[in-house]
């Protein structure tokens, strides 16, 4: 019985097969990042120029007497366009007292890609606090907008904007923000309840972060019993419990050593590395800058020259 010819079989992968479109398998896609003007990276599941051969009466990879072998014909794939997850375009904001306007952020616009680690960088009062809580919700621009994942911030009511913090969004403060009577499980598992999650899915959850982020022996101890970066790590996890697609993270070893500061950085990488998030950080430390896969640096509420404005 004559089989299929396989000489002409496309080896590209199809549609859905590269590593990069297993939304399970943590591996961050890098395409698309062209803030600074460098070209995207190389995208896991893209698709390439194929030529494939056909061949006409073929049986066995045989020609009949006679038969002419057709030429390669081209099958042109598209390669799929990874959008930004984070959106900012000329956002604004201008704080007024009396007659006195401090004007917190100028016309600031920058994209991140999803699965990035964006260091936002200056010094205090350079409006990293401001554009964070503009990204987040939790204060309104007065001009510009800011869209993450798809939705645009700037244009959500409260009812809006609160399902956005549970489901989108998980927030890292440098305050930690834990609440004192808790313990470290019960800290972590906050926004599930809030979710109305199941008590056993809930429990399984809180379990696995605290030991994802090393602190699967502290589970029960309280906040005073924890040191400071073990305290940053439960509010990590926290942050993580409701499977945000963005992290947000305000200073986040202002009050942490040197070290543990490292560490807590090391561990930010680690999760966008691994659980496909992405986490915009601010920072004034240069040593934790080199964590991050792009910086973007704030001076009095605007983008510093050299920082591109790419919306």
């Amino acid at each position: 019985m004559s089989g299929p010819d396989r000489r002409g079989a496309g080896r590209g992968a199809g549609p859905g097969n590269g590593p990069g479109n297993d939304p399970g398998n943590g591996a961050p896609n890098r395409a698309g990042r062209s803030r600074r003007g460098r070209p995207g990276g190389r995208h896991a599941g893209a698709h390439r120029l194929e030529d494939r051969a056909t061949e006409p009466g073929a049986s066995r990879g045989r020609h009949a007497k006679g038969a002419t072998r057709a030429a390669p014909a081209a099958t042109v794939r598209s390669v799929p366009q990874v959008q930004p997850l984070v959106v900012v375009e000329g956002v604004q904001r201008v704080y007024r007292s009396g007659s006195t306007e401090v004007h917190a952020l100028r016309g600031i616009s920058f994209t991140v890609a999803e699965g990035t680690l964006l260091a936002v960088k200056g010094r205090s009062g350079s409006g990293k606090t401001t554009l964070l809580n503009c990204i987040g919700g939790l204060d309104q621009p007065d001009g510009g907008r800011v869209v993450v994942a798809g939705a645009d911030v700037t244009g959500l009511d409260e009812k809006g904007l609160l399902a956005l913090r549970r489901e989108t969004i998980g927030f890292v403060f440098q305050s930690f923000g834990l609440v004192p009577i808790l313990s470290a499980a019960e800290n972590v598992g906050v926004p599930l309840r809030l979710l109305r999650a199941d008590p056993g899915d809930r429990d399984r959850r809180v379990s696995a972060l605290l030991d994802l982020v090393g602190l699967s022996e502290q589970t029960q101890q309280r906040p005073y019993e924890l040191s400071g970066g073990q305290q940053q790590r439960v509010a990590i996890a926290r942050a993580l419990a409701n499977s945000p697609r963005l992290i947000i993270a305000d200073e986040p070893t202002g009050q942490l050593d040197s070290q543990t500061g490292l560490a807590v950085m090391q561990l930010l990488q680690n999760l966008v590395r691994t659980q496909g998030v992405t986490a915009i950080v601010a920072t004034h430390d240069p040593v934790l800058l080199g964590y991050a896969d792009d910086v973007l640096e704030l001076s009095d509420g605007a983008l510093v020259e050299g920082e591109p404005n790419v919306a």
